[in-house]
This record gives C-alpha cells, structure tokens and sequence, in this order.
C-alpha cells in the first residue's frame, strides 16, 4: 500500500499533538499523612490483618442508595441509557423517556423514609455480624454523606440525611466495627452511556439528559470513551483522579472507617497508593500507633492489585482452599440493589457459605437488601432472624476461629472464584475450625442418625492424637461415638439443638 507523503505528515502531528497533550496533563495533588505506610508496593505489603477482623468472620453490608428507588436492580444508572435493556425498557414504561426524564429526576425520589439505622443495626447484631459496612458511592457518581467536593449527594438532596453518618452512629451503639464501600472510580467510563442517544425512532439522535452541560458534575463532562476495564485512557484521566482522591480522602478522614472496601483493584496507581497510606497511617495515629484498618480490594476490574497491602475480595465465590492471607467474600442475599422477583438466597446457603469460607481463612459480607424508603423487604428479614438462631447456637464455631490443617471434606467440590457462589451442599460435605485446643466440624447440612468424619480415622486420619471428647455445640445430651480406622462416627441424639447445620466440638 503506497503512502501519500500528506498524510503521514498529518499523522505524524496529530502523534506528536497527542503525546504533547499527554505530557502536559496535570500532575494529580497528593497529601500524606505521616506514618510507617509509603505510597509504594513494598511498604504496603508489611500491612498485617488485625486481629478484630479475623476473630469477626461475618459482616453486613447496606449496598444501598438512589439506583433502588426503581425496584429493578443493580446497575440501573447505567442500564437505563442502553436501549432495549430490560431496565432502558422499565424505565421508559414508569418514567418516560431518557432524554426528558433521567437518573438525576431519579435521585429526588429516593426519600428513605422509613430509614432507622438503630433498628436495622440491632437485628444485624443479633443475627451475628460483628462489622457492618455502608455503601459510600456507587458508580453512579452519588455520594450518601455530606460529602465537602461533590455537591450531588444524600444530604443536599434525596433523603437530605448523612446516609453514612447515621449508619456509623448506629453500628458504634450496636458495638460493631464501621466500613465503607467506596465504587467510584470506574464511574467516569460506566456512565458514559448517559450521554448516548436512541438510534431508532422516535427519539433517534436526540441526546439522553447526561449529555446536557448543566449536569456533568453528576454525568461527568463529555468524553466518548466506552466503560472498558482497564483501558489506557482509564490510566490518563488525572483530572478524574484528583476528584476521586479528594472524594475518598475527604471520606476517609471524616468518619475514620474501620475498613474501607474499593470495588475492584487500588484506583489510579499512585494516587491510589497515596489514599491507602494515609488510610493505614491515620489509623495508626488515631488507635495509639497500632493499625487497626482494613482494606479491601480485587483482583479483577480496574486498578492494581497488591496481594499483602490489604485483605483480598472474592464478589459472589469463594477460594478453592485455605488462603494464608486472611480474605473475604462479598455477596448478597439478593440483587445487589432491590429488584422485583428476584430469587433470595436460603439461610442454609448463607451459613453454608459462611462456614466454607471461615473454614479457608475468610470472612463473609453480605448485603442485606433494603426497599427504597430504608425498610426490610420479607425475605431479608426472614434471614435475619434465622441467621439469628442459627449463630445463636453455633456462633463458637465461627467467630475468634482459626483454619484447621485442612479445610474440610466431603463429596462435593465447592465451585472458586468470582461468581460462583451456587454450590449445592450436602450433609456429608464437612467444613473444619479450630480454636486453641478444640476442633470443630460444621456439616453443610442437616445429618440424619449418623456423622462419619473420615479425616479423623485413627488410620486415615490428620490427626495422631486420639480423640477425647466429642459435644454436639448448643445440646447437653451425651453422644454416642467411636474413633474408627477409617472414620470418627458420631450417633445423632433423637433432636438437634438448630436447623440447617449442626457443629460439633472435638478434643484430643
């Protein structure tokens, strides 16, 4: 292919222009606060897990905010500009058209009122959560606290209350640890899709209401970049970097979070780094020199991630076994914002769950759905109280509880990774703890008659001590038992003390 001398001139400039513009992007601001933390991988990985955390195993998270008010699930900011989504569609039928009526018009009928955070938080105590999460900001760019950079936010309009704020006083008086979940930063591209347009009649080229100037502090200003994870462009963006730093920095520093959790990798390379170490280093001098601080973070989706600089998130799956860094799930027990018809999670697969992953060196955090105006919906509240009574008996086995030498046993093979959560357990599938002397065996299921616990065989088994005593956790009965070559066989009392699972206390 021949090419003309004239356009490889203009090509060659239009580079040159290009790398110009690069070069004279604007450095993003960074403050620091002073402590051992540096904005660098190494010093982030010499982060250790405090102990708070690792004894708490099971947290409740409030993925909450504006994008529930259509009762139609997650990611509705988004999906709505996207013709012929299922949401583009539920959005033309109850509101109308995206170009007259959009997420902003959306965000003043988000009114929570019915939102008590000192009785949510108690039954969130009393089914067993020893920490309890907010959701800060969402993709859609709106902040649920009194936020000093961005002027959309849940006490200027919406509810006019500091969303995060009455969570953080609440959980405080319940005596649970306070997080936040900060999704911000891939906002820039996902909501891109609200400066689009129809490309059909009746409304074919007419902008969505996101491409109107007046809006861009909520929509962003106009770029044509597609959401794409990772995309160069992603990486270039300082003047999006300097919002989001100034955004969480501003978070971090006014309610002091015992955690923090980013949806996906640290954002923005430096400028990620910088807000951890602050995060870490401000812990460190608000709790006597000791860090009591945990973060959070992916290996999947936008940003960096540095395996040993926080505590590893797995969204809707598990680890295929014990991890030696302490790591977490985050889950729901429905969609991750409320959603019509959609199918809830059992408290037998949230304990199932629960105890797979206690049994692999991880915690648990699971959204609890709320209804638009801040109260309960049926199905989350049934699992409350059924979480309750099952932790009620059995909570000994979870919490203060460390991995055994394996995780457990059992015919099924536990599905791993990022969404693949669904693993159908049985009885005989068998999840281990231990704490100082004592081992406890959880069945991911209800046994009937009989518990055989291959792995504790006097031939077969991983442990060379005999075994000295066996308790059915929550009953006063006497078992029946025998340490057999090939199995540690437990006879079941004619009733047992909870349903879904039962634990069992054995020492040596």
């Amino acid at each position: 292919m021949k090419i003309r001398p004239l356009a490889l001139a203009l090509a060659l400039c239009a580079l040159v222009t290009h790398h110009l513009v690069l070069a004279a992007a604007p450095a993003v601001k960074l403050s620091r606060v002073a402590g051992p933390f540096t904005p660098d991988a190494a010093s982030l990985s010499n982060y250790q897990t405090p102990e708070w955390y690792r004894d708490a195993k099971f947290g409740i998270w409030a993925h909450w905010g504006p994008q529930a008010v259509p009762r139609a699930g997650d990611w509705y900011a988004r999906n709505m500009y996207i013709y012929g989504t299922p949401q583009y569609q539920h959005h033309l039928k109850t509101y109308g058209h995206p170009t007259e009526f959009g997420y902003k018009d959306i965000i003043p009928l988000w009114k929570a009122e019915k939102f008590d955070p000192d009785a949510l938080m108690e039954l969130y105590a009393k089914a067993g959560a020893k920490y309890f999460v907010s959701m800060a900001v969402h993709h859609d760019n709106f902040d649920l606290w009194d936020s000093k950079y961005h002027s959309w936010n849940a006490v200027k309009m919406g509810p006019h209350r500091d969303i995060v704020g009455d969570f953080q006083k609440a959980a405080k008086k319940a005596g649970l640890r306070f997080g936040v979940s900060e999704h911000l930063g891939p906002s820039y591209g996902w909501f891109a899709t609200s400066h689009g347009y129809d490309n059909v009649w009746p409304k074919g080229g007419q902008a969505y209401d996101g491409a109107d100037p007046k809006y861009k502090e909520l929509y962003h200003p106009e770029h044509n970049e597609p959401f794409r994870w990772g995309a160069s462009w992603y990486a270039k963006n300082t003047a999006w970097h300097q919002e989001w730093y100034q955004r969480i920095t501003d978070l971090m520093m006014h309610y002091k979070p015992d955690l923090l959790y980013t949806d996906g990798g640290i954002p923005f390379g430096l400028t990620g780094r910088t807000m951890l170490a602050n995060f870490y280093n401000d812990n460190i001098r608000t709790h006597g020199g000791r860090n009591e601080a945990v973060y959070n973070s992916k290996d999947m989706g936008t940003g960096e991630f540095i395996s040993r600089a926080g505590v590893q998130d797995v969204e809707r799956g598990v680890m295929e076994g014990i991890n030696p860094l302490p790591w977490q799930t985050c889950t729901s027990i429905g969609d991750w914002f409320y959603s019509e018809g959609f199918k809830y999670k059992t408290t037998g697969e949230v304990v199932y769950m629960l105890s797979d992953i206690v049994s692999k060196n991880g915690n648990l955090l699971i959204n609890v759905v709320l209804y638009p105006d801040g109260s309960l919906p049926p199905e989350p509240r049934q699992f409350l109280d059924e979480m309750a009574a099952w932790i009620g008996v059995n909570g000994e086995a979870i919490y203060g509880t460390r991995p055994w030498k394996i995780f457990g046993e059992g015919p099924t093979k536990a599905a791993s990774g990022h969404f693949k959560e669904d693993t159908a357990y049985t009885a005989q599938d068998i999840r281990f703890t231990r704490k100082g002397d004592a081992l406890y065996a959880i069945t991911l299921g209800v046994p009937l008659a009989k518990v055989r616990i291959k792995s504790l065989g006097t031939q077969a088994g991983y442990e060379a001590r005999p075994v000295k005593s066996v308790v059915l956790v929550g009953s006063t009965e006497v078992l029946v038992w025998q340490q057999q070559p090939d199995a540690l066989l437990i006879t079941l009392p004619a009733s047992l003390p909870s349903e879904i699972a039962s634990s069992f206390k054995i020492t040596f």
